[in-house]
């Protein structure tokens, strides 16, 4: 059957030569954007729209009309297409609406040649918008996909461009509509209206050439009163059987655009914590939906008096609990596939990750050697939703690097499940921290980061043994407020001395004994042992050192650090808080869910940590370290 998306959701498509089929009931333009792997549109050549219909393998309308066709042949794409974005947007000056909300909700099919339906998507809670991404078309794992998006843009197609990379997107947005004004002579007309006022829409089925269906018949409620709902696209006919949707193919770790293996995998990576985003997004909004329609139903069949007692107000109660269990359902169903899918590719990407972004339970770690080249990013820890807890899936969390933001494991009190006592949560935030160090001198080339660790009051020790035992820090800890001036003004000279030499263009007139390694900074307990002088050096670290390469990680409790005020603020906002128990408090970028963040976990009785360490060490002593 065909599936009928809401926001977010994606389907497989099981063939790559369609037709994606519009009906607004006004003039609309429609148009599509070839974007790379990034989502990026490269140049205006890759934006077909009326004033340039055509490019390889797609084929857009020439003028604005209420129903549209658009071809499109995924095979003929060039081959850094990645992804194909549906926009539809109001014409300027036709007299008709100015935004979407004002008139019927677009209706998008997306069909074979023959017309059979493979999804369909009505673009809903549209207000002010006067441009909409309809629907997007993208490459999966060697396949394609088609997500409903509905994402609108209040000021019009130059933003919505905008937001796909184009930097002259008002340019291109007029050209567009200098196109369709001068095509306005040939523009079709709004379909005729039937005996209650609603447009008539073209049908996205089989066998429909003339442009518009015949009226519907009205359905009056049985009696002249009360009665079942019609819920029945308008104008819309039973689609055609549909092919039998081929199975997706097995997933194949690395299988991603990039340019190296590392970034292939990245990017593989990625691409689950998007669809995992997404795919729960659209089960929650559906069941939102269904919940919401329920209620509005239930509220009108209690609101007729006529129907509120008796049978006919049971059946009315029943038929619409029925049609909410039928739509959460089919909403599960279609979420049980995509995480059952998901895990499936977890499984292989899981063991090919390289040490950078591998669990520490990973096999890879066995045969670990010091690496050659900078890392792309670097793995601090997982993240999973509810919905994914059922099938045990959870998405490597990748941070690029160099870290554009310092890190804060956080040693207070967590929301979530966790050791309640104080001191606990401490010594598991220290050896939390240890974990991120050595992760990112394990995925460093031997000398390329130098790691600094300041403990004022020496609470650390066990803690921070595997590092000091190994040798591999950059100097003892350093101890008491005398070590952290001592530390903190080291640093922030060095940034002030790189600093300057970039501005002025002279990196080789570096002093001959700097470290030109890139610096890591590890502050335990903070704010014990710092006074108001030491608080402005981290500030200054934690602002400007990332640019020129020293990061800093604080262990931390918040609320230890209450008597200080907002003098504090500005820095807790600048890190990226990770915690050393699971907790949800972090949030994506698109549909702002709660992920649970996992840390990082050494097995219990492994010695995985200490045979990196000396690994580490060994290297750093071949290159005279």
């Amino acid at each position: 059957m065909a599936a009928e998306l809401v926001r977010g959701q994606n389907h497989p498509l099981a063939r790559t030569r369609l037709e994606i089929r519009v009906s607004a009931g006004h003039p609309v333009v429609a148009g599509a954007t070839l974007a790379d792997d990034r989502g990026v549109v490269r140049g205006a050549d890759r934006i077909a729209h009326p004033g340039a219909p055509v490019l390889p393998g797609l084929d857009v309308p020439r003028q604005a009309a209420a129903d549209h066709r658009i071809a499109v042949d995924l095979d003929a794409m060039p081959g850094d297409v990645h992804r194909v974005t549906v926009l539809l947007a109001l014409p300027v000056g036709g007299g008709g609406p100015t935004r979407f909300g004002a008139a019927a909700a677009p209706f998008v099919a997306v069909t074979g040649p023959d017309g059979t339906e493979e999804a369909s998507y009505t673009i809903t809670d549209l207000d002010t918008e006067s441009a909409v991404v309809a629907l997007e078309l993208y490459r999966r794992n060697s396949a394609w996909k088609v997500r409903a998006v509905g994402q609108g843009y209040a000021d019009g197609l130059a933003a919505l461009l905008a937001d796909q990379g184009l930097a002259d997107a008002r340019s291109i947005a007029g050209a567009v509509h200098d196109a369709v004004a001068r095509e306005r002579g040939r523009a079709v007309a709004p379909p005729p209206r039937t005996t209650d006022g609603t447009h008539v829409r073209a049908a996205a089925t089989a066998g429909h050439a003339s442009g518009a269906l015949p009226p519907p018949t009205p359905q009056a409620p049985a009696g002249g009163t009360g009665g079942p709902i019609d819920y029945t696209h308008p104008g819309r006919r039973d689609p055609a059987p549909s092919a039998p949707a081929q199975r997706p193919e097995a997933p194949v770790a690395g299988d991603a655009p990039g340019w190296s293996p590392e970034e292939r995998l990245y990017n593989q990576v990625w691409g689950m914590f998007e669809d995992l985003a997404r795919t729960t997004a659209a089960y929650r909004s559906a069941v939102d939906f269904a919940d919401a329609r329920m209620e509005r139903e239930l509220d009108g069949a209690l609101a007729d008096p006529r129907s509120r007692l008796g049978g006919a107000g049971d059946a009315a109660r029943e038929s619409a609990r029925a049609r909410h269990a039928a739509l959460v359902d089919r909403a599960k169903e279609a979420l049980d596939r995509d995480l059952a899918q998901l895990a499936a590719e977890a499984e292989v990407v899981e063991p090919a990750l390289p040490a950078a972004y591998a669990d520490w339970d990973n096999p890879c770690w066995q045969a670990y050697r010091s690496p050659t080249e900078h890392p792309m990013a670097v793995r601090v820890g997982e993240l999973s939703l509810p919905e994914s807890e059922s099938v045990g899936l959870r998405v490597p969390m990748l941070l690029r690097l160099p870290l554009e933001r310092g890190l804060w494991v956080d040693a207070g009190a967590s929301s979530a499940d966790g050791p309640a006592d104080a001191d606990a949560l401490r010594a598991r935030a220290a050896h939390t921290a240890v974990l991120h160090a050595a992760r990112l001198l394990a995925a460093h080339p031997a000398g390329a980061l130098s790691v600094h660790v300041v403990d004022p009051a020496s609470t650390a020790a066990a803690a921070l043994a595997p590092l000091v035992d190994a040798g591999v820090l950059a100097a003892p800890p350093a101890r008491g407020a005398a070590g952290v001036t001592e530390t903190l003004t080291r640093l922030t000279e060095r940034v002030d001395l790189v600093q300057m030499a970039v501005a002025a263009g002279a990196a080789d007139a570096l002093p001959p004994g700097l470290d030109t390694a890139e610096q890591l900074l590890v502050v335990h307990d903070f704010p014990y042992g710092f006074d108001d002088r030491a608080i402005t050096r981290l500030r200054y670290l934690a602002d400007e050192g990332p640019r020129v390469g020293v990061h800093l990680m604080l262990v931390a409790d918040r609320e230890d650090a209450a008597e200080y005020g907002p003098l504090l603020d500005p820095l807790w906002r600048a890190l990226l808080r990770l915690t050393p128990v699971p907790d949800d408090h972090l949030a994506d970028p698109w549909v702002g869910h709660a992920w649970t963040y996992g840390p990082p976990v050494v097995p219990r009785g492994s010695g995985v940590l200490r045979d990196v360490l000396a690994a580490v060490a060994e290297a750093r002593r071949r290159k005279g370290l």
